[in-house]
């Protein structure tokens, strides 16, 4: 009874040390002893001592006790819950100490910590526990029995299911699955296929994990095998399983975690002091706390040691995250199963190589893809979009892409041309012979009140819109389009707006397969007009926007009929909670049909919406284009990441958006996403000059890189300034044109391997945890890194410079510090970067567009690491082709340095550039002896080459000019 006796009982000898007993430890304590009271002769003692509770091994001890041998004490203590460990019982919008007791959970009123759940529970226990644990080779099966639980203090649809199964599979060595269902009645599970063997594919010896299922409360236990962290631990009572409420917590083996989204925060690192966090795909600009257009329920973890997982609940109902200082994390969902899947990494790197191969690698963009864009919601006309042209070829600005908003449309319906845009096909087809490109955006709803207009009608005839349940009414919400033939009164408010001007908006289905044929057939006659070739838009890649889907009406027009979804007994914390799940998108009734027919809830499927929408977008735009194309989506969800790209959103022209911009493309990064990038220079507002110029100088290095702004803001693109701002323009992406070839190497590298494009710095230096927490700089693949600023009127940055060599870029000078912050001199125009020792970089020279500089010729910058090493490759194709990599038509070239010798071995040679591309200089960072000479062979035969050697003995760098050296051959250079 939380009372320790120690009694003497016999008391002839006295020893001449004076032992006492210091410490006490005692196992199996469930609860935490808050306090601990030292009695003599039932009279307290003073007694300094100290209290410790792991709360895994559920142990406590207690240090610092003098009790002396010989004498009788009683420790007595009282258990309870310490601030970090007090589990959310009542996580509703309506808590009260009534409600609370109610659930037989305790509350306190703790203000002294913001964020503290006022109703806890009182002590570990949850209701279930465990039967016919069966363990196997392939996996752990139990089954799960609710064995006490106050059923009148839940509602129906929250009171828990008796009954559920547990199934572990152990995939392979570095990867496991576990599952809790409801084996007795089907629910709705997840319809997106994942990677996973067909059978397990671990072994006993070799696996990274041991799993242990716990009982009484039930609880699941992993533990890292080789060092016996526990990495997942929700024996914890918070664990409930019923139709529209799933809770489940676990212990975290540190502080740091990363990843959940899509929403903004302040930090890569998620702060763990008290945050709660909903996920619900919804049309909100980026902002603190509020749910935004992406779904991603995974995230990785460190270690204490540096080790790192990650976690990905399969779920896709509305959802919330609690992170608490224990450190721990609370998972609530609204409905499904609760679905995990655990990589075991162990680097950061690994983690998300090995994410990646479960949920589908990153589509590997086409070449031109990664050059500069321009986009604007806002332009006037055709002519407006050719001036822009013609200005930024004669500012010589590099610039691969130009966009139409929804500005093209007649009246922004989808598959139409506005007759302010008659020229825009003619404007397509001259920037193409230019070598330019050109994206189109699309949005999913489809105006109702039209006459003749093609794409409702035949959505009508194939059935492709979502309609009420039980019922062939479509149902309607309003989107876009204004009705046909009346003026808008822009005074009014928007709401008013909506309700007086807006057209009624059918929402295709895009789980139904004649969804997908009508979709296609809608894409394809903007592509080649079937009535008026002359108005054929042909368009490289389809920006899907508005795919939350987005709604300007709550539900639908007239509203929603069913409260109890709509508004669940359990809403998690999203922004306007107290709107319900159906604020600015349909009614959770809505009813869709799977491919396969079967039917399934808006409730359900919402979060999937988007999702749905982007494969078969990518595969029609690539058999209209026959080429590779890019799709960029808004609304994404795990395996997005193979069909599309995405843009962080509709952000601010703020300062404060541009940090959020790297955390963003982090997030991003890590959910296997690699094309991403923000608005640069921001959507929202006016931006100015110098948050306008540094937002160019740090969107020259998204991988997707593209300044775009609202129809309410100024013209922010790079010619709209003046001669100034466009000369730093040119600069900056002239810098990114160069290195190409390896951005490019690096896109196809987190396609075939899943590598991170846009990486922290921990992924690289994780023995060094000050990088655990840096977000305002970043690198590219392992070798370039980055140190934008971000402040105004900064003229330097402070930076950190990882324990590895470096040379700055600009200079090609060694870099005399490392593993320390610096500040570095950062006028404007001028972005700190730094290359690598060990690392070799392909360039390119520039030209305005990618169509000319991939005819330019290629170079290295071999920076050498502290030993003289050096490694690096070049992936190189056509820049279009669907399936070049998969279908072998590339060519891989792998450059090694050693002992002054640079190898440049052929790996794969499946593609033979028509361009007769050469190596015509190589730059050789940290030579540290005078060169006199260099020698070229070819397959090692020695061949006489025309190249012209110097050497900086200040910079200690070897520079070879002249070079001759075809790009898919292999060649040796010796330098003595």
């Amino acid at each position: 009874q939380n009372v320790l006796h120690m009694n003497v009982t016999t008391n002839n000898y006295r020893d001449p040390n004076n032992l006492s007993f210091q410490e006490v430890k005692i196992l199996g304590l469930l609860q935490e002893p808050v306090s601990v009271i030292v009695l003599e002769d039932n009279l307290v003692q003073n007694s300094s001592h100290r209290i410790t509770y792991d709360g895994v091994n559920k142990v406590a001890l207690i240090e610092g006790l003098h009790l002396q041998l010989g004498k009788s004490y009683s420790l007595r203590w009282t258990p309870g819950t310490n601030v970090d460990d007090k589990y959310d019982c009542h996580p509703g919008i309506d808590a009260s100490k009534e409600k609370c007791e109610e659930l037989g959970c305790v509350w306190t009123e703790d203000t002294s910590t913001v964020g503290v759940p006022y109703c806890h529970f009182g002590s570990l226990d949850n209701p279930y526990s465990v039967a016919d644990v069966t363990y196997t080779s392939l996996g752990v099966s139990a089954n799960l029995t609710l064995t006490n639980s106050n059923l009148k203090a839940y509602q129906k649809s929250m009171a828990p299911i008796g009954t559920l199964r547990l199934e572990v599979k152990y995939h392979n060595d570095h990867m496991l699955q576990f599952k809790i269902y409801d084996y007795a009645n089907n629910r709705y599970e997840v319809p997106v296929p994942l990677n996973v063997p067909k059978v397990p594919e671990s072994t006993a010896q070799s696996r990274l994990y041991d799993v242990m299922v716990q009982n009484k409360p039930f609880g699941i236990r992993i533990r890292r095998r080789s060092t016996q962290t526990v990495i997942w631990d929700s024996q914890l009572p918070t664990f409930t399983f019923s139709n529209m409420f799933l809770q489940i917590s676990t212990r975290l083996p540190s502080q740091y975690l990363f990843g959940f989204g899509e929403n903004e925060h302040n930090s890569f690192r998620r702060d763990m002091n008290w945050h709660t966090w909903g996920m619900f795909t919804r049309d909100q600009p980026p902002g603190y706390k509020l749910n935004s257009y992406g779904f991603h329920p995974f995230y990785m973890a460190l270690e204490e040691d540096g080790n790192a997982h990650g976690v990905l609940l399969l779920n896709s109902n509305a959802m919330d995250v609690t992170f608490q200082p224990t450190p721990a994390l609370t998972y609530r969902t609204t409905g499904g199963v609760l679905d995990f899947y655990m990589v075991l990494g162990p680097s950061p790197e690994l983690v998300v190589q090995e994410y990646t191969a479960l949920v589908g690698r990153p589509v590997l963009p086409p070449y031109w893809a990664l050059g500069f864009q321009l986009c604007r919601y806002g332009y006037a006309n055709d002519t407006e979009i050719a001036n822009l042209v013609e200005d930024m070829k004669a500012a010589k600005i590099p610039y691969d892409v130009q966009y139409a908003d929804i500005d093209y449309m007649e009246r922004q319906l989808d598959f139409t041309l506005s007759p302010h845009f008659s020229g825009l096909p003619d404007l397509v087809k001259k920037m193409r012979e230019e070598g330019m490109r050109f994206i189109l955006i699309l949005d999913p709803a489809i105006s109702a009140n039209e006459t003749n207009y093609l794409p409702f009608t035949r959505g009508l005839e194939n059935d492709v819109f979502i309609k009420w349940p039980n019922s062939d009414d479509i149902m309607y919400g309003k989107v876009w389009p204004d009705l046909p033939n009346i003026e808008v009164n822009t005074t009014l408010d928007w709401d008013t707006q909506v309700e007086l001007y807006r057209a009624y908006a059918a929402f295709p289905d895009f789980f139904r397969n004649s969804t997908i044929e009508w979709w296609e057939r809608e894409i394809t006659e903007v592509y080649s007009n079937p009535r008026n070739t002359s108005r054929s838009l042909k368009f490289d890649g389809i920006w899907i926007d508005m795919n939350e889907p987005s709604s300007f009406v709550n539900g639908a027009v007239g509203g929603c009929r069913n409260q109890e979804l709509n508004f669940p007994p359990y809403i998690p914390q999203l922004g306007s909670r107290s709107l319900g799940l159906s604020f600015k998108t349909l009614c959770m009734e809505a009813l869709h049909h799977l491919q396969d027919g079967s039917p399934v809830q808006h409730y359900d499927v919402h979060n999937l919406y988007g999702w749905a929408q982007t494969k078969p977008t990518l595969e029609i735009l690539q058999n209209l284009t026959k080429e590779r194309g890019i799709v960029v989506t808004r609304s994404t969800y795990p395996t997005s990441g193979r069909w599309s790209g995405h843009w962080l959103g509709d952000n601010t022209a703020a300062w404060n958006q541009l940090d959020k911009s790297i955390i963003g493309m982090m997030d991003f990064s890590l959910f296997g996403i690699s094309y991403t990038g923000a608005d640069i220079c921001g959507f929202f507002g006016d931006s100015e000059y110098e948050l306008c110029a540094r937002w160019m100088e740090l969107g020259a290095f998204y991988p997707y890189s593209r300044n775009h702004n609202g129809n309410s803001g100024r013209r922010q693109d790079p010619v709209a300034w003046n001669s100034t701002f466009a000369d730093l323009s040119r600069k900056v992406l002239n810098i990114r044109y160069t290195l190409l070839p390896y951005l490019y190497t690096l896109m196809f590298q987190a396609n075939a391997h899943g590598s991170t494009v846009v990486r922290p710095l921990f992924h690289e230096f994780v023995e060094d945890q000050k990088t655990w927490d840096i977000y305002q700089q970043f690198l590219w693949g392992p070798a370039l890194l980055i140190s934008p600023v971000l402040e105004q009127g900064a003229a330097e940055v402070r930076a950190f410079l990882p324990d590895a060599r470096w040379y700055d870029y600009h200079t090609d000078e060694y870099i005399g510090f490392r593993g320390q912050f610096r500040n570095l001199s950062s006028p404007l125009g001028h972005i700190n970067l730094h290359v690598r020792g060990g690392y070799i970089l392909p360039h390119q020279s520039p030209a305005n567009t990618t169509f000319y500089s991939r005819k330019n010729p290629l170079a290295l910058t071999v920076a050498l690491s502290d030993d003289h090493l050096a490694e690096g490759h070049l992936y190189w194709d056509d820049g279009v082709r669907v399936g070049a990599y998969e279908n072998g038509i590339y060519l891989l070239t792998l450059f090694v340095v050693r002992q002054n010798l640079l190898e440049i071995k052929v790996l794969h040679h499946g593609y033979v550039d028509p361009n007769n591309l050469k190596f015509t200089r190589i730059k050789i960072l940290g030579v540290t002896s005078t060169v006199r000479e260099v020698t070229v062979a070819q397959d090692g035969e020695g061949i006489q080459s025309p190249h012209v050697v110097s050497y900086n003995s200040q910079k200690q760098v070897l520079e070879i000019s002249h070079l001759e050296l075809d790009l898919g051959k292999n060649y040796t250079l010796k330098w003595s």
